[in-house]
């Protein structure tokens, strides 16, 4: 039996933040199915936001509150500590700052629009037997997110990974929630972010990307829609 055990779902960006900083780092974990909509009362003892992930390392404690961390950054922290190698954070100060603000950027700033514009537009309506909401998604793509790919755009121009030489937690973050806009049927247009869907496509075709997209894909009702 694994010590760690991630609380959350498939599917979740966040929760394959975590996912794949481990696979990369070949360390074993659980997961335990947790859905935050709503999120169960006990959620709530270990995680007052109930979001998930929460990471639970039964070395430290396997009851209540105690041997846990919430949040999918702190948790990716904790994890580089434990486990340092191979290191997924730069060594380097200022890599280091600029790896971290790639992780806020995604967290936040791409995040919303791919989760609630695309993801959740596409996927819930369908998981529920109902129609999808294609023109929000659409929208979303075409007059939301060019903004955030002009200046993703800008970064990975030139560049195998967002930040230092290797790949990194930088190019976790990112490239998670370009994840969810696969599932809802979202592509990068390449003749206008080249390098943006170069870098894309690199990243979602590491084992550690692909194999959670494969078992995710098991998931979610098919839709055959390019958006």
């Amino acid at each position: 039996m694994t010590d760690l055990v991630i609380l959350g779902v498939k599917g979740s960006p966040f929760v394959r933040k975590v996912q794949v900083l481990l696979a990369e780092k070949g360390v074993e974990y659980e997961l335990e199915a947790v859905m935050p909509f709503p999120a169960p009362d006990w959620f709530a003892e270990i995680n007052p936001a109930k979001r998930i992930p929460v990471l639970r390392d039964r070395s430290v404690g396997t009851e209540g509150a105690e041997g846990t961390i919430p949040d999918s950054s702190p948790i990716c922290a904790y994890l580089e500590r434990k486990q340092p190698d191979p290191a997924l954070y730069p060594a380097d100060a200022f890599e280091m700052g600029r790896a971290l603000w790639f992780e806020e950027y995604a967290d936040s700033v791409l995040a919303l629009p791919v989760g609630m514009g695309m993801f959740r537009p596409m996927i819930f309506p369908a998981m529920a037997g109902k129609e999808r909401d294609v023109a929000t998604a659409r929208t979303t793509l075409q007059e939301k997110l060019p903004v955030v790919f002009d200046y993703l755009e800008s970064q990975v121009r030139d560049r195998e990974f967002l930040v230092g030489t290797t790949f990194g937690i930088a190019d976790i973050s990112v490239a998670t929630h370009f994840v969810n806009m696969h599932h809802a049927g979202g592509k990068v247009d390449a003749a206008r972010w080249p390098a943006l869907a170069d870098y894309v496509s690199r990243m979602l075709a590491r084992p550690s990307f692909a194999e959670c997209i494969a078992d995710e894909e098991k998931l979610f009702p098919p839709h055959g829609i390019e958006l």
